[in-house]
């Protein structure tokens, strides 16, 4: 009795800060003016939800590998179809999917043929799950400062072509640079690790009781695998658009090959 007063007490806790949270979140973009409190009254709906469901389902997954795959699969489908949406590409969003796991495949492929991750879901979903979820977001941020740039400098696009660039080179011109500020937050990740930030891989294994060397061991190989996989991403989103593959449908027929 006492026992299940202390979980409902801790449960009523929980939902209050959880709340208070999303409240405030809402309650600063409204009232400066950044955006419509909407999307994090969504996003912390679709949050907990997506995490009922997963929790409700991740032990019998965890347990059959076969299952394990078929979940990996699933990540990788939303976080392209995430991807796509943010980046308003439509149908040409599905070649984002090239972006996100170009990177992530050899990454998890390494980390299983050297023996540093067991082939058990206990390990895979969690740091497949980082990694597709690092490359959607390095996926999403380039491809949007990418598009957002080819057109806003159009005009230097034109230039170039006219300057005799072909179609391609005069693309990559315009958005490398800003491509490659997806880059910064996984790079700050890294230069502050330990200092600012402590990682989920890192706490996730010391609150589940293993040393700390072997935690801090797993997270330095997480964060220079993230490195790898997002700058591959990036470099995959600045082909992608350097060769008409991905656009927005407002850009269409922008840029046209000659």
């Amino acid at each position: 009795m006492i026992t299940t007063m202390v979980l409902v007490a801790d449960w009523v806790r929980l939902l209050i800060v959880c709340v208070a949270f999303v409240a405030a979140a809402a309650a600063i973009t409204h009232f400066t003016g950044l955006t419509s409190p909407k999307p994090f009254l969504g996003a912390a709906a679709r949050g907990v939800l997506q995490l009922a469901a997963v929790s409700a389902v991740i032990t019998f997954v965890l347990t059959h590998l076969g299952l394990t795959w078929a979940f990996l699969v699933l990540m990788a489908v939303v976080a392209t179809a995430t991807s796509a949406s943010r980046t308003g590409t439509g149908r040409r969003g599905v070649w984002v999917a090239a972006a996100i796991l170009v990177g992530t495949v050899p990454a998890l492929g390494l980390l299983l043929g050297i023996g540093l991750l067991p082939v058990q879901g206990i390990a895979l979903i969690p740091v497949g799950g980082i990694l597709i979820g690092g490359a959607m977001t390095a996926t999403t941020l380039s491809a949007r400062r990418a598009l957002d740039s080819l057109h806003d400098r159009y005009g230097e696009y034109e230039a170039a072509r006219a300057l005799g660039f072909h179609e391609r080179d005069a693309v990559c011109l315009i958005i490398r640079k800003p491509a490659a500020e997806a880059l910064i937050p996984a790079l700050d990740q890294t230069r502050t690790v330990g200092l600012v930030t402590l990682p989920g891989a890192f706490v996730g294994m010391l609150l589940g009781g293993a040393p700390v060397w072997q935690a801090g061991a797993l997270q330095i190989v997480v964060l220079l695998a993230l490195l790898a996989v997002e700058a591959a991403a990036v470099a995959t989103v600045v082909e992608l658009i350097a060769r008409r593959l991905v656009r927005r449908t407002s850009q269409g027929s922008e840029v046209r090959l000659t």
